[in-house]
């Protein structure tokens, strides 16, 4: 539970209990039953309109939220997941693998966190080790080779610290997997679907158009790790989160995206077809703006897309 959520999800459960009492009893309560949702339905309007950005971070975590998983079982038929890092080993924290969106063959790239303790373990909570990056370069390269189109979908509060991890190389791993965005001859698409944290993120999300959710957030470092360092004390993180500028208005107000998936009022989490839905659309539309393409100008085109950022004037 939401902890801006509480008054709304106690209204919900009050009205579930009368639902349950005019369904054993003689008695018409529907009328105080459709007044309480709309007291509800206006409560729920009233916080997704304006949400702070601590509150934007805490929609993006929710464990409910559509995980990669899940977007693939909706739109990608012939989903064939592809191992390995052809070095290491598989990571399981960035999934990976062939398949159909919208009947176009493509390769698909994304985080998965998991729904339950034994799967977000698996996953190791969508913080993807070195060979998970390593894995995404060669996908990329494979797309090149085959000229599929890229879906890359963003969910992690960053690449695993580990010790492990450090060894093999984590920083290059993460290096050479942004480079492989920057030299990849087909489209490459990115929806930011939860947390975008820090390089583990941005590893895969260089791409031709790039997307948030409404409520998913994007960042060099999360909220407790800013204030940690500035503050000396995770307690202000609510404080870094308004700093960073982290929500996908910030960034679509800085041009570091090119666009926001509108998530239904409530968010993705409650909705979670209808997110998924929504992101499919905004993905075709891009794809079908990219195609066909010309590989030296699509290379040429991203590479200048990032460099114009962060320039004045």
């Amino acid at each position: 539970m939401l902890e801006f959520e509480k008054p709304i999800i106690e209204l919900e459960g009050k009205i579930a209990e009368l639902r349950h009492v005019s369904s054993d009893s003689e008695v018409n309560i529907s009328d105080e039953i459709s007044r309480m949702q709309g007291k509800a339905d206006k409560l729920m309007q009233h916080a997704y309109a304006r949400l702070t950005p601590a509150q934007k971070v805490q929609v993006a975590r929710h464990p409910e939220r559509p995980h990669f998983k899940d977007y693939v079982k909706e739109l990608i038929t012939d989903f064939t997941p592809l191992a390995g890092d052809r070095n290491f080993a598989e990571d399981n924290a960035l999934v990976g693998g062939l398949g159909r969106f919208n009947g176009q063959s493509c390769v698909i790239i994304g985080h998965e966190k998991g729904h339950d303790t034994e799967s977000r373990i698996k996953h190791n909570f969508g913080m993807a080790r070195p060979e998970g990056y390593r894995k995404s370069q060669r996908l990329m390269a494979m797309a090149s080779q085959f000229k599929l189109p890229v879906i890359t979908l963003v969910d992690t509060a960053g690449a695993y610290p580990g010790l492990g991890a450090e060894e093999r190389g984590q920083s290059e791993a993460i290096a050479k997997s942004i480079e492989s965005c920057l030299r990849t001859e087909v489209p490459i698409v990115s929806v930011v679907i939860g947390e975008g944290g820090s390089g583990g993120a941005i590893a895969i999300a260089v791409a031709d158009r790039i997307y948030m959710l409404e409520h998913s957030i994007y960042s060099v470092i999360s909220p407790e790790g800013c204030a940690s360092i500035l503050w000396r004390s995770a307690s202000y993180a609510e404080d870094a989160a308004t700093a960073l500028k982290l929500t996908a208005q910030d960034l679509l107000s800085m041009k570091l995206i090119d666009g926001i998936i509108e998530e239904p009022v409530g968010g993705a989490h409650r909705y979670k077809r209808e997110s998924v839905l929504a992101v499919g659309k905004k993905i075709d539309s891009a794809l079908k703006e990219l195609t066909p393409w010309d590989s030296a100008k699509l290379k040429q085109t991203r590479r200048e897309k990032f460099l114009a950022q962060g320039r004045l004037g």
